[in-house]
């Protein structure tokens, strides 16, 4: 694949890292809720799509505490790897789950941009994955902080995606139905306005 091709969901899997409390508490480079609201849009792709997850979290006991409930209840199957190092990829219990995967191409997204998204990406990427971050799915300690990680990233081959995108690009077609009402919920529950309208559309072409 390249970076300008477009992503089927038997292309990817997707790594969320760090989807913690402790540090949703540092993220101050976007409303905190907002960024909650799409890791849970993220995770509910994945399953939407049939797309392998590996979820992994740092410190749980000490500071960060577990992954939080909203993912865990999107992802009850998904046993998160703790680590120990910063970079995940430098834990081999959660690098050997991305390699089980099969998948050439890393969805990723978590807490903090700056370094716990950053790393396995760098690594990912040197090692010759391709890697698409989820920017509005990762917080940084400031906006500018994690603006800097994110350039860094681009810099170094990674390519920046939304959630919204994402789902967008895995849909294509709003006439696939083994994945429409899932896709469809998933912008209702998490697309702002753009969920909004097409609960009135509904509304307006079926009404009770």
């Amino acid at each position: 694949m390249t970076p300008h091709t477009l992503l089927t969901p038997q292309d990817c899997a997707l790594i969320l890292v760090d989807e913690q409390a402790g540090l949703a508490f540092a993220a101050g480079s976007a409303d905190r809720q907002g960024l909650r609201s799409n890791a849970v849009a993220l995770a509910r792709i994945a399953q939407a799509f049939d797309i392998p997850v590996i979820v992994s979290t740092s410190a749980s006991k000490v500071y960060s505490g577990p992954l939080m409930p909203p993912l865990r209840q999107v992802l009850p199957d998904v046993v998160p790897i703790e680590r120990r190092n910063m970079n995940l990829w430098e834990d081999e219990a959660a690098r050997a789950a991305v390699l089980a995967t099969g998948r050439r191409t890393l969805v990723i997204a978590g807490l903090l941009t700056e370094a716990c998204v950053s790393f396995p990406a760098l690594s990912a990427l040197v090692e010759g994955y391709e890697v698409r971050v989820v920017a509005d799915a990762c917080g940084g300690l400031t906006p500018e902080s994690h603006a800097a990680a994110l350039r860094r990233l681009e810099q170094a081959g990674a390519v920046m995606t939304s959630w919204l995108q994402l789902l967008l690009e895995l849909q294509r077609d709003w006439t696939r139905h083994d994945t429409y009402e899932a896709a469809r919920s998933i912008v209702v529950d998490h697309g702002g306005g753009y969920g909004i309208g097409l609960d009135y559309a509904r509304d307006m072409i079926h009404p009770a």
